[in-house]
């Protein structure tokens, strides 16, 4: 039997937890990155929102100064770090579009530096603590893959983790990878039992979509603790759990909840062997999906 030639790429994800001040959060991503880069990463995948706490627990105009553009000054430090270190790094921002028009957008910088392309999150939660309608503007860029020195990126964020259209559309789109940074988290005051049933959900999830599409998949999540600045609701725990899964879904390396940049050694031309035994995408029934469009079938 034959295989496709392989094709190695070593991917990096990181987490770490945030605080109040937002050029030291940078400076931890940043010296994340370096360490990933020292350890051969040439694909690496920042947690969402990576320069400030997670500003959704309350609603505040307040926070819209945390936004940037892109380009902007953290796109444009993250930039010439790719170009120095000869990585793709792909980064989580809160862009300022215009005066009163935000999104949550992650930036690709590839490894000359230059802004490849950028994915504004389509899904957008709105849930006690995650109160994410109220600072971002749904996007408006569709479900494109990125294309990469490393490879075509399907880059998705946090809420989309949770939409199988979503993952589909960047695979039919030619994605080679699917990769979600994403911050979530526990309520405290949960049981013990239903965290653990949250944080299998969403790792379960993710998972599904390598298995699903033939695609290995990359998460990037928070760890630690933030506080809700209202007082009205206990915080956050933010369970880390940041992990790579090759294209059966297979865990190729997983963090617990501490400050972690997990690396592992994916070979995308798996995924080629992986779909001529499971031709998921051969047999879709297209001719019979249309309810797809639909909200409900009432």
């Amino acid at each position: 039997m034959t295989h496709p030639p392989s094709r190695r790429l070593t991917a990096a994800v990181v987490q770490h937890p945030c605080g109040e001040d937002t050029a030291a959060n940078l400076q931890s991503s940043i010296a994340a990155i370096r360490d990933a880069a020292a350890q051969g990463a040439q694909l690496i995948l920042l947690q969402e929102l990576h320069r400030s706490r997670y500003f959704c627990q309350d609603e505040h105009p307040d926070r819209f100064d945390l936004a940037e553009p892109i380009p902007g000054p953290s796109s444009e430090a993250l930039g010439a770090l790719a170009a120095e270190l000869g990585v793709v790094i792909v980064a989580s921002l809160f862009e300022r579009r215009a005066a009163g028009l935000y999104h949550n957008t992650a930036a690709v910088l590839d490894a000359d530096g230059r802004l490849a392309g950028i994915y504004r999150k389509m899904h957008i939660p709105d849930d006690p603590g995650y109160y994410e309608k109220f600072y971002f503007t749904p996007g408006d860029l569709g479900f494109e893959p990125i294309d990469t020195a490393v490879g075509r990126l399907g880059v998705l964020v946090c809420w989309d983790q949770w939409y199988p259209e979503a993952a589909r559309l960047m695979a039919l789109a030619g994605a080679e990878l699917l990769l979600y940074p994403t911050a979530i988290g526990w309520n405290p005051q949960d049981a013990v039992e239903e965290q653990h049933r949250q944080r299998d959900a969403w790792r379960t999830i993710q998972r599904a979509h390598a298995i699903a599409n033939g695609l290995p998949v990359l998460v990037a999540n928070r760890c630690g603790f933030e506080p809700d600045p209202s007082g009205v609701l206990p915080g956050a725990q933010f369970w880390g759990g940041s992990f790579i899964a090759g294209p059966q879904g297979e865990l190729l390396a997983e963090a617990e909840d501490q400050p972690t940049t997990l690396l592992a050694d994916i070979d995308l031309a798996a995924g080629e062997q992986v779909r001529r035994w499971w031709p998921f995408l051969r047999d879709r029934r297209i001719d019979a999906y249309a309810d797809l469009l639909r909200r409900y079938r009432d």
